[in-house]
């Protein structure tokens, strides 16, 4: 038997079903700080485009935006969160209520570093060339 997700006592349904200032409550400091200051004018675009995708409209979820807050409605959908270079595809699961987007698009890459280049050290010096 699967595990039911609970979020702070409650399931996604009666998350979904809580106005936003009840689900602030449930939230840490911070992000609740964030939301009882209120939403700047792309936040609200961007969850009124949730609404819409709630609704069965086919809208695309792109956004530059990191600081918003995952809420329930954008459970089980994917979002394409721009990392500086590219938008990057983020699948929204339960378990991720409460954080940021921001969160989930990494800026930063691993640094794979090659093989060093003729007259990098002392050593590429004997090197053979072919």
């Amino acid at each position: 038997m699967a595990k039911k997700f609970l979020f702070r006592g409650h399931d996604i349904e009666e998350l979904k079903a809580m106005s936003y200032d009840e689900f602030a409550d449930l939230l840490l400091a911070r992000q609740r700080r964030s939301l009882s200051r209120g939403l700047t004018p792309v936040k609200k675009k961007f969850l009124e485009r949730v609404k819409r995708l709630n609704d069965g409209e086919n809208v695309k979820l792109r956004t530059h935006c990191r600081d918003i807050i995952v809420v329930p409605q954008m459970v089980d959908h994917t979002v394409e969160v721009h990392n500086g270079k590219e938008f990057t595809r983020v699948d929204i699961q339960p378990e991720m209520i409460g954080h940021y987007l921001g969160e989930f698009a990494l800026t930063r890459k691993r640094v794979t570093h090659g093989t060093p280049g003729m007259g990098a050290t002392k050593s590429s010096l004997y090197i053979p060339l072919k």
